[in-house]
């Protein structure tokens, strides 16, 4: 944001800006006890938007300990913010942090960390199609700015042409920060937030940025494959739109204030969506920072698109709970690389592999072990053989092992907590990975023949013949910790095997990665470009829609049924819950035209804050609003969200939702309900009548229970035109 001077001294700031305490935090100051730390600060006396980035370092620079009051500033700090948050990523040792705390003006300080990346077929899958459908209704996205935090990207890559894309709208203000990156009209902008050193390019070092970014806007590419397996046309979900660039993280992972660093500068480049592939543990909103900033990114106009986590499937194990944000789980397609494994007993096995080079005729199957535990590392006496390993770590880790050994293949056996869902990630010797039930049958085939034998076929690719979605065992699942009464995740969307752009680096296997200018990845990093893509559909057909408008869109038009017409099924086959699904699998098409929207404004959000428990502090600290919870305060269930979530224990609940009509100006919803016998529900009224565009009508939803008899439940209800069907899941847990 542009700054003005403000007529502010800093002797004036010095004055007013009151240490509590006489010790500096210096005396036994030791620079090998050094940590980064973010410190978040109250804004100074009198601030306005308009304040220059000199008066307001100034106010930072009075937060310093002692030692670095007269150092230079500008070497002093990592990071100055001003537009996620107030405050600034400093070098301190413990001792030095804690004199900072013990300032008035001082929010929070948080100990930076590192979170972890949470890691052609799919526009099909969803129903994107070039001549028909959502991208015909919405121009592809065309004209709207994605900002993808992630390892940066291959500028140099075919998916991120620019042919047939329009010149960038003229809110947009960033920039190539570095020659020596090439931009485009779709590639507008790129730079790197790497431990302060933002001059480099935001080269991608591993692979998974330039992944993410061609999910969510890559343009077509002909003959997109992995060694030829997955061959066809290869789209991001919104193939027109621009994109941005902002490296945050290497092959390492993320560290926080790198995180904000990056979504300050695409907040104040001007993107529109902003797509985030990590996320860390849950924790309360006022200690998470990206949640934090998400809260200004909201404030904004900008949709944050973010990753569920890949800790399931256990429940609450989510990442990035936040109401203001969408919280993307992960499910398959409907496509398999078939690696087929037949036994010497004549029994045969489906497997995956993305490496498909030639069939493996009967060999010798052996299962090696250590202490009675299967060991797949430093082998000894695998050669011409095929080796069954367990799928305890990464498969590339695993085949390199095997391959080093003098084995011939590798079969990879899924573990229980995998279910059936299989991966066909590429590798360096022919593999096949089978899920868990067929792991079991050869785990005891191997200990029941004296000479276990194995052959290896593949089978190329295969479309639409596989059930799909089904929900992925990794996915995070709700309830969410931080804040139980928001159904979380908000929605699943393809995070299996997902084929899409990736760089050719030096020094990788010749063989193996001479034709990976695709690549085959899964985890909620790769569900989480494939919804920030839709919504970028949504934003540029609807442009003045708030990013809760754009979230409900997507949810309430969710379908909950597989390409069987059964209900969607988690990794073990039994129907997944909302816990894994959210409000369901993404629509493309119809989340373009929901007909009516939940929305929710800022104010309400506050509102919901406070009536979490959190003190004013902790609610400024995320709202940059003083005193916010002296005004109204609201539960969780009574925040206008497309969804309900309530405790079993409670026995009753009676909201008010407010929706508005985005469809036809004249048109009438009557409500459906489908709970469980045990529950008592009603919706009053039962039908709305709209004439207008933007009407606002409120209805009020009633559930009763006897708690000693239900303790989970779960249904939905739905307002349902001649068009337009729009569903809310309910949850009682």
């Amino acid at each position: 944001m542009d700054m003005h001077t403000l007529l502010l001294s800093f002797l004036f700031v010095s004055i007013l800006h009151v240490h509590t305490t006489s010790s500096t935090g210096t005396e036994n100051f030791d620079a090998s006890r050094l940590d980064t730390y973010i410190v978040r600060v109250r804004p100074p006396p009198n601030f306005s938007i308009d304040m220059s980035n000199i008066k307001l370092e100034k106010w930072y620079r009075s937060f310093l300990p002692p030692r670095m009051t007269s150092s230079n500033t500008r070497q002093a700090f990592i990071y100055t913010y001003k537009t996620t948050i107030f405050g600034f990523a400093v070098n301190i040792t413990e001792a030095e942090k804690d004199y900072v705390m013990k300032n008035n003006g001082v929010l929070k300080v948080y100990k930076d960390s590192l979170l972890p990346l949470l890691t052609t077929h799919t526009p099909d899958f969803l129903g994107l199609r070039l001549r028909e459908g959502s991208w015909k209704k919405t121009g592809m996205g065309e004209g709207v700015i994605i900002g993808v935090l992630d390892t940066g990207i291959d500028f140099t890559h075919t998916s991120f042409d620019d042919d047939g894309i329009q010149e960038p709208p003229t809110k947009w203000r960033g920039s190539c920060k570095s020659s020596l990156m090439k931009c485009n009209k779709k590639l507008i902008g790129g730079s790197s937030f790497i431990r302060g050193q933002k001059s480099a390019p935001p080269t991608d070092d591993s692979g998974h940025g330039t992944h993410t970014a061609s999910t969510a806007a890559g343009g077509f590419v002909d003959g997109a494959s992995v060694f030829g397996n997955g061959n066809g046309t290869a789209a991001g979900m919104a193939p027109r739109a621009h994109l941005a660039i902002y490296k945050v993280c290497s092959d390492k992972g993320c560290r926080v204030s790198d995180i904000l660093a990056g979504m300050e500068a695409a907040i104040a480049d001007g993107v529109d969506i902003m797509s985030m592939s990590l996320g860390g543990p849950a924790k309360p909103f006022y200690n998470d920072i990206i949640a934090t900033a998400s809260f200004s990114a909201m404030r904004k106009g900008i949709f944050v698109s973010l990753a569920a986590g890949n800790s399931g499937p256990s429940s609450s194990t989510l990442s990035n709970e936040a109401p203001w944000v969408l919280t993307v789980g992960a499910s398959t397609i409907d496509r398999q690389m078939k690696a087929l494994v037949k036994l010497g007993d004549g029994d045969l096995f489906v497997g995956e592999s993305a490496y498909q080079p030639h069939n493996l005729d009967p060999l010798e199957l052996v299962y090696p072990q250590t202490s009675g535990q299967n060991y797949c590392f430093f082998l000894k006496d695998v050669a011409g053989k095929i080796v069954a390993c367990e799928h305890t770590t990464s498969s590339d880790i695993i085949g390199r092992f095997v391959k080093d050994a003098g084995a011939s293949g590798l079969i990879l056996l899924g573990q229980e907590d995998s279910g059936h869902i299989t991966f066909a990630d590429p590798n360096v010797l022919p593999v096949s990975y089978v899920d868990f039930p067929d792991a079991t049958a050869i785990r005891q085939y191997i200990n029941s023949s004296n000479s276990p034998t194995a052959s290896i076929i593949f089978n190329g690719t295969s479309l639409g013949k596989t059930q799909a979605p089904v929900v992925a065992f990794f996915s995070s699942r709700g309830p969410s910790t931080a804040s139980p009464g928001i159904l979380k995740p908000d929605i699943i969307g393809p995070g299996v095997n997902v084929i899409a752009a990736w760089p050719f680096m030096e020094g990788q296997d010749a063989n193996n990665d001479k034709h990976r200018t695709f690549n085959c990845l899964s985890g909620t990093s790769m569900s989480t470009p494939h919804l920030s893509g839709i919504a970028a559909l949504i934003k540029g057909t609807h442009p003045d829609w708030s990013s809760a408008a754009i979230k409900s869109a997507i949810m309430t038009t969710a379908y909950v049924v597989d390409n069987q017409k059964k209900a969607i099924l988690d990794e073990r086959y039994n129907i997944a819950g909302h816990f894994a699904v959210g409000a369901g699998h993404v629509s493309p098409s119809e989340a373009i035209d929901p007909g009516l929207i939940y929305d929710i404004d800022d104010a309400q959000y506050i509102s919901y804050l406070c009536g979490l428990g959190y003190t004013d502090v902790q609610v400024e600290i995320i709202a940059n609003q003083k005193d916010a919870c002296k005004g109204s305060k609201i539960t969780e269930a009574e925040l206008n969200y497309p969804s309900v979530a309530v405790r079993a224990s409670a026995g009753k609940l009676v909201v008010n939702r407010t929706v508005t009509n985005v469809g036809e100006a004249n048109s009438s919803y009557t409500v459906e309900i489908d709970m469980p016998r045990e529950v008592m529900t009603s919706v009053s009224p039962t039908k709305l009548e709209f004439t207008k565009m933007k009407e606002k009508k409120t209805f009020s939803l009633s559930l009763s229970w006897d708690i000693s008899k239900t303790n989970h439940a779960e249904g939905s209800f739905k307002w349902v035109s001649e068009k337009h069907v729009v569903r809310s899941p309910i949850a009682i847990f």
